[in-house]
């Protein structure tokens, strides 16, 4: 399937491997039964955990967080049975060679968030339809919430509806709709995988107000919206991964998409919290003059800020960055004004 950004989508079963609602339901009794033993794990970035990976002493796993962290083969018997006969119903284990005979390795992960875990894709997350999770989704979900408080403060009104563009994981507006039950979250991807996913963290976390859609961008949800929060794809990704490629010149047409949507969906007093990145040329940041010209354009008020001035160092060796000096990641908040349409 191709989308407005010419990006063609994989029509094929998800990496994941959840083919129906018995495997989903499968999958949902391994996350909960994996929380409830007290798990917590930190996923880090793809380079540091290759890095990690790659110490001899880690070729093979010796803790459920070897495997449902950092994704390492494990022998039968590591874990208890239980887990491992749930990852078979849910189809997401597969066999391994190992340095002295055959493993098993997992095909999804669980990561800590905000006292909550979420499924997302295995290491390395190669798959274009990958369900991706790392610390840029702990970024955005930080300041996603920290954007509620400000509002909480100053005494606006509770977000009535909100959604999440390419929404991954879910993460973000799974830890919206906690802090705010009362809330419709719209849950919006154009990769069944990961809604797929999203709707079973979704049930993890214990939330009801969530509703994964299938959209590209915000075409297929009506309405208006109180606030909408995005982390999109912003890199330069020659194999158009859908969780990686943002499209556009130097990775950007994916973020400058997602504020045109919400300078058409915005209701008066709502909000965009878009997290993503913007490559630096010559000084000179293009995304934020891009993005600044459409919330001018449509009557918002905007804040634009660098979270990380330097970041994905190692993506400059791409040629698609061959004119960029660094790689910033930015929050862009926009704002429509109470009372204006």
């Amino acid at each position: 399937m191709t989308t407005a950004d010419g990006l063609t989508r994989p029509a094929r079963q998800p990496e994941t491997g959840y083919g129906d609602a018995n495997r989903d339901e499968a999958l949902l009794a391994l996350a909960r039964a994996v929380r409830d033993s007290g798990y917590r794990f930190t996923t880090v970035t793809p380079a540091t955990h290759a890095r990690v990976n790659a110490r001899p002493d880690n070729a093979v796993a010796r803790s459920l967080r070897d495997v449902l962290g950092w994704s390492r083969p494990f022998r039968e018997g590591l874990i208890p049975a239980d887990l491992t006969d749930l990852m078979r119903r849910a189809g997401v284990l597969d066999s391994a060679e190992g340095p002295d005979g055959s493993l098993l390795k997992a095909r999804v992960r669980l990561s800590s968030l905000a006292d909550e875990l979420f499924l997302h894709a295995a290491y390395p997350p190669l798959a274009a339809d990958s369900v991706f999770f790392g610390p840029d989704t702990m970024r955005f979900a930080e300041a996603v919430l920290a954007h509620l408080e400000d509002r909480a403060r100053a005494g606006q009104p509770t977000p009535r509806r909100v959604a999440d563009i390419g929404c991954g994981s879910g993460a973000a507006g799974i830890l919206v709709a906690k802090r705010v039950p009362q809330a419709e979250v719209v849950l919006v991807d154009i990769n069944p995988a990961a809604l797929r996913t999203a709707g079973i963290n979704a049930r993890l976390a214990g939330v009801e107000n969530v509703h994964p859609v299938h959209s590209d961008m915000l075409n297929d949800v009506e309405g208006t919206f109180d606030l909408i929060v995005s982390n999109p794809p912003f890199m330069v990704d020659a194999g158009g991964r859908a969780y990686r490629h943002g499209g556009g010149p130097l990775g950007a047409g994916l973020s400058l998409r997602v504020v045109e949507a919400a300078a058409e969906r915005l209701a008066p007093g709502g909000s965009l919290v878009l997290f993503t990145g913007s490559a630096i040329v010559e000084g000179q940041d293009g995304f934020r003059v891009e993005a600044g010209a459409i919330c001018e354009q449509a009557g918002l008020d905007w804040s634009y800020r660098e979270f990380d001035p330097d970041e994905y160092g190692e993506e400059l060796d791409d040629p698609g960055y061959a004119a960029a000096e660094r790689i910033a990641l930015v929050i862009l908040t926009a704002t429509r004004p109470a009372g204006v349409r």
